[in-house]
Parts: C-alpha cells; sequence; structure tokens
C-alpha cells in the first residue's frame, strides 16, 4: 500500500537503483563468485552437464578421426595408376560412419545442454520469485515493478543462457583444441609448433576486446530493465496519459530510453562481433602459414601428402573452437551483468522472519497502539507518538487531508511495515511477537485500488477461501449488491475476468472486491476509501451491507467522504502525522476546530 508522501523521489529511486547494480559479488568475489553462485542454483541438474560433457568428448574423438580417414583416402589416391579404388571405398565408408556417430554424440549434447539450461532457468526463476514475495514492501515500493519483472523474465533467460550454454560450448571447445593439439602433436612436431605459437594471437585479439565491451554489456542489461520499467508505467496509466493529451511526451520520453539502450546495444554488439571475425582472420593466417610450411616440407619429402591433407584439416578444426568460445564472450559478458541483477535481489535481507513465533487464534478485536513513531523516509517524520485503544466492535474512522498518514496506519495494523518506535498489540499481543499470516488472516482488508486477477469471477471472490461452496460466494455476492450484475454476465459466475479487470467497470470491481471479503466474515475490518469508485445510490446499499458485517466487529475506516462515517464510535482527525482530534461526529463538531472546519468545507455552498 504505497503512499504519496513515504514514496521516494523518481531520481532517488534511480541512484538506489544504481548503486544495487553494483553487485558486491563482482567487487568483493570478482568473476569467479558470480559463476560460482550460478551454479550452486543449477547444481541438482548436474547431471545433465555431466552426461553433456561425456557426449561432446565422444563427439569430439569421432571428429578427430574424420580428418584421418580422409588423409588415408587422398593418399590412396596419389601417383600415376595408383589409384586403390577399394582403400578409398572403406576410408568414405569409415568417414561416413564417423560423421554419422559425431552427429549423434553432437545432437545427444545438445538435447541434455538444453535440458540442464531450462531445468536450471526453472529453479532460479522460482528462487527469485519466493524471494520477491518474503522481501519486505519497503523493497516492493521503492523499486521499479516494470526493472523487477524484467530481472525475472529477461535477466534470468541471459544468465542461462550466458554461464550454462556458453560454458558447455567453452568446455566442448576446449576438448576439442586440446585433443585437435594432441594429434598435430602426434603427426608432425614442427607444424604443431608453428599452431602453438601463432594461437596466443587470437587469444591476444579475444582479451581485448572482452575488455573494451564489458561496460557495455552491463549497461544494456540496466538500460533494458529502464526501459521494462518505462513501459509497465506507460501501459498501467494509459488512459490518464491519453487524458491529459500526453501522448506525445510519451513519445519522447520512450524514444528517449529506446535511444540510449540502441547506442549502447550498437556499442557492445560492435565489441562483440569484433571477436569472431577478428579471431578467423587469425585462424586463416594460421592456416595459410601451415599450408605454405607444410608444401615445402612436401617438396623436400620430409612429409607425406596425407599427412599435410590431415595436417590441414586439424589446423582448420583448430581454429574453429576458438571462433565459437569467442562468440559466446558475449553472451557470458551480458550473464555476468544479469546475474549482478539477480543475484542483488536474491541477496537483499528478508522480512524479518516470524517461524518461531506463536500465531493468533482467538482474537476479540481490541487493538491497542502506544507510542508508536514511524516514517518511511528516516529525515521526514511522518506519525509521532500515535496513542489509541480501541475495544471490540468498535467503529473507528480515520480521516484528515491527503498525505497525513491515513493509510500508513493501515500499513502499521497490518504490519506491512514495522513501527519505529513503540508498539500495536492485537487482542492483547504484540503483532511483533506473533506470525504475520496469522495476524492478517484476522483483517477483511478492502481497498480503494482494486485488485483482481485472470480467473473467474467465482475464483475471485473466493480468492481468500478457494474451497468455500458456490451457495455461501452467491450470498456474499448478494450482500455487496453485486448478485444482480453477474448474474446477467454471460457466464455468470464462471464468467472469465480478464487481466486487470479491464473487462469490467471500476465499481463492479470494487462491488467484486468488498463480495470477497464478506465471504471470509473476519473479527476486523478495514476499509480504506473501499466505497470510492461506486456511485451514491449503491453506496447507500453497500454501507448497509457493511453495518451488517461490522457489528461486533473491529473496523478502522479511512475515508474522505465525512458523510459516511458519521456513525463511527471515535472518528480520528490526523494532519502531519499526528491525531489532533480524536471523539464522535457531534463531539467533534461541537468542538468547531479542525474536523469541523474539513466536514463543513464538503458541504459548504459555492
Amino acid at each position: 500500500m504505497a503512499q504519496t508522501n513515504s514514496q521516494l523521489s523518481s531520481n532517488a529511486v534511480r541512484e538506489k537503483e544504481t548503486r544495487k547494480f553494483k553487485s558486491k559479488y563482482l567487487k568483493s568475489k570478482g568473476s569467479f563468485g558470480v559463476i560460482k553462485k550460478v551454479f550452486k542454483y543449477a547444481k541438482p541438474y548436474r547431471h545433465y552437464l555431466y552426461l553433456t560433457f561425456i557426449f561432446d568428448l565422444l563427439n569430439s574423438v569421432a571428429e578427430l578421426l574424420v580428418p584421418i580417414f580422409l588423409g588415408k583416402a587422398i593418399g590412396s589416391a596419389i601417383g600415376a595408376n595408383n589409384v586403390d579404388f577399394r582403400a578409398i571405398t572403406i576410408y568414405a565408408l569409415l568417414m561416413i560412419g564417423t560423421v554419422l556417430i559425431a552427429a549423434i554424440f553432437n545432437a545427444l549434447g545438445s538435447i541434455t545442454i538444453n535440458a540442464y539450461e531450462f531445468k536450471a532457468t526453472y529453479k532460479i526463476r522460482d528462487l527469485l520469485f519466493k524471494k520477491i514475495n518474503s522481501l519486505p514492501l519497503s523493497y516492493i515500493d521503492t523499486t521499479s515493478h516494470g526493472d523487477l519483472l524484467s530481472r525475472m523474465v529477461n535477466d534470468i533467460d541471459v544468465i542461462t543462457d550466458g554461464f550454462l550454454s556458453s560454458f558447455a560450448a567453452i568446455i566442448s571447445g576446449s576438448m576439442s583444441i586440446i585433443g585437435t593439439l594432441v594429434s598435430m602433436l602426434i603427426l608432425n612436431l614442427p607444424l604443431a609448433l608453428i599452431i602453438i605459437v601463432l594461437t596466443p594471437l587470437s587469444v591476444l585479439v579475444t582479451g581485448y576486446i572482452v575488455k573494451k565491451s564489458k561496460k557495455y554489456f552491463k549497461l544494456e542489461v540496466k538500460t533494458q530493465g529502464d526501459l521494462s520499467g518505462y513501459l509497465e508505467e506507460y501501459i498501467a496509466g494509459e488512459r490518464i496519459v491519453k487524458a491529459f493529451n500526453h501522448e506525445e511526451d510519451s513519445i519522447e520520453n520512450f524514444s528517449k530510453i529506446n535511444k540510449n539502450y540502441y547506442k549502447i546495444g550498437e556499442k557492445s554488439q560492435f565489441y562483440s562481433n569484433l571477436s569472431k571475425p577478428s579471431t578467423r582472420f587469425i585462424n586463416g593466417i594460421v592456416y595459410g602459414v601451415v599450408g605454405l610450411f607444410g608444401a615445402m616440407e612436401a617438396m623436400q619429402g620430409k612429409i607425406s601428402i596425407d599427412v599435410i591433407s590431415t595436417f590441414l584439416s586439424y589446423a582448420n578444426s583448430f581454429g574453429r573452437p576458438f571462433e565459437e568460445i569467442s562468440s559466446n564472450i558475449s553472451d557470458i559478458q551480458t550473464a555476468f551483468a544479469a546475474a549482478a541483477r539477480v543475484f542483488n535481489i536474491i541477496e537483499e535481507p528478508d522480512e524479518v522472519s516470524d517461524e518461531n513465533l506463536p500465531e493468533l487464534l482467538d482474537c476479540n478485536g481490541e487493538v491497542s497502539i502506544k507510542n508508536v513513531d514511524f516514517s518511511y523516509i528516516p529525515k521526514v517524520k511522518l506519525i509521532q507518538n500515535l496513542n489509541l485503544e480501541v475495544k471490540q466492535g468498535m467503529k473507528v474512522a480515520i480521516v484528515g487531508p491527503t498525505g497525513c498518514g491515513k493509510s500508513t496506519i493501515i500499513n502499521l495494523l497490518m504490519r506491512f511495515y514495522d513501527v519505529n518506535n513503540g508498539s500495536i498489540s492485537v487482542s492483547g499481543s504484540n503483532i511483533k511477537e506473533i506470525t504475520r499470516s496469522s495476524l492478517r488472516s484476522k483483517y477483511g482488508m478492502v481497498l480503494q485500488e482494486t485488485w483482481l486477477f485472470n480467473a473467474s469471477i467465482r475464483d475471485n471472490i473466493a480468492y481468500g477461501n478457494p474451497n468455500i461452496p458456490l451457495e455461501d460466494i452467491i450470498e456474499a455476492a448478494k450482500l455487496a449488491g453485486v448478485h444482480d450484475f453477474i448474474e446477467k454476465m454471460p457466464q455468470k459466475y464462471d464468467t472469465m475476468v480478464t487481466e486487470g479487470g479491464s473487462n469490467l467497470s471500476q465499481g463492479e470491481k470494487q462491488l467484486l472486491c468488498i463480495a470477497r471479503i464478506m465471504l471470509l466474515k473476519p473479527p476486523m475490518l478495514i476499509l480504506d476509501e473501499a466505497t470510492s469508485n461506486i456511485d451514491t445510490r449503491t453506496e447507500i446499499n453497500i454501507q448497509k451491507a457493511f453495518n451488517t458485517i461490522m457489528k461486533g466487529r473491529t473496523s478502522f475506516i479511512v475515508a474522505h467522504r465525512l458523510s459516511t462515517i458519521k456513525d463511527a464510535d471515535i472518528i480520528l482527525v490526523m494532519n502531519k502525522g499526528n491525531v489532533i482530534e480524536q471523539g464522535t461526529h457531534e463531539e467533534l463538531l461541537a468542538k468547531k476546530g479542525f474536523y469541523a472546519n474539513l466536514y463543513n468545507s464538503q458541504f459548504a455552498k459555492v
């Protein structure tokens, strides 16, 4: 329940996100720490990785045999009238069989690495979602929701693609390099030494490109989160944008972020795409030098044609893994940046655990607030020395100007936020000494902002108790005055609510939320501007229903329309975080103070 006066400015939020982006893993533990963390979460599926290595090893062995058979076939066709067709046929069949075996092992390796990647993706994404559910509400309130979405969807895909898939490709390429190098050393030592001497050029070039591109990949991932955040914000407020004719400004703002994303992406891709052609160019030079030196050796009779042919095939395949490894470098760089963003959330401190605390079993609705101080930002004081004693069944109304702390009290009662000083007790139990779930189950809360999910009307009403009979759901809907309109829907209670309830009016959505609470019949109620989106006639019926359900139940009502809380047992008048007046409606009017002025201002003649 985010508050206007509690939200950090957009610049402060952006600065906070920037600070978070500088991952403690990259700074304190280095690249190895990030890699270790990723493989820790993928550990349950490591048998798929082992199978991938085995299949890649067998594939590499099969690929190493192909040039040997090719060289033997060429050697069987050298010299006038000296073509051994039988030997050529045998070597050709061996090549075909070996290529087929290599293809099978390659396919099996692809299947196992994909299984490893997908299962690890599922594991990390599931872990991150659970983590988001365990974070304090203050973290969610001060973090861009679009950026959280980007981390949940895009960044995790980047991590698994960059680390798991690319890591397997690098291991496979390394095995191919080692196997090819050993084979070349066995075939001809001088030619192998030429390749060994020239190969570091490729490594140096790739290292330089990686160093230049690293910062751009980090910026690219962050800017992608900014872009997702802006899109989520725009789509959620599209009606407001159109109502204020703000389309052009929105397009301009989006274009700035998009252009920045384009420029950063262009630079990161430029450097990453340099690695493969650079490596290929160097490998081409190596291939040419080997071919020239081998030809000179053959002319002197020091080496046979079939060995040269085999060696050139090895020289060509020796460079290919370097190209593949260099092409994976960009994915790995992006994955490092994405991992920093994901692990920053995963390692964020959870809410203070209440695992070992007792549950609130019996609740009579008594609430005691003693000497409570609270502020969202330490330097900005909000609620100071708040005291309140609420007896069972009392109807407590909280009124005051916008930003005075009305909804903040609700945040504290539900323990969405913990008080800085003082205590809040429910039925004699300090809410810090009982589980949050048992506390929150004793409240039924209807907010000004409606929340419906993509499911049937029946499921939306029964959200708090999915196994409840349809008859009870219908009874709650009738109490909320929503039954008649549901009956007119195409499939009645089985009608699907679209995402966000876009196929319902604002008033209908609010009525469904009210029916949801009426179904639960909790011992305490919180109504935070619960009828603000309902027309006056419907509101009268809803107030009657509320009066019925509030009998014997403690109720906290946040209201701007003071006519709706005239029958409250006690009215708290708040201003700048402090309760400046309290009493019944008649008592407060008789004081002719702040409340009287506030009440009369709503009915004064214009």
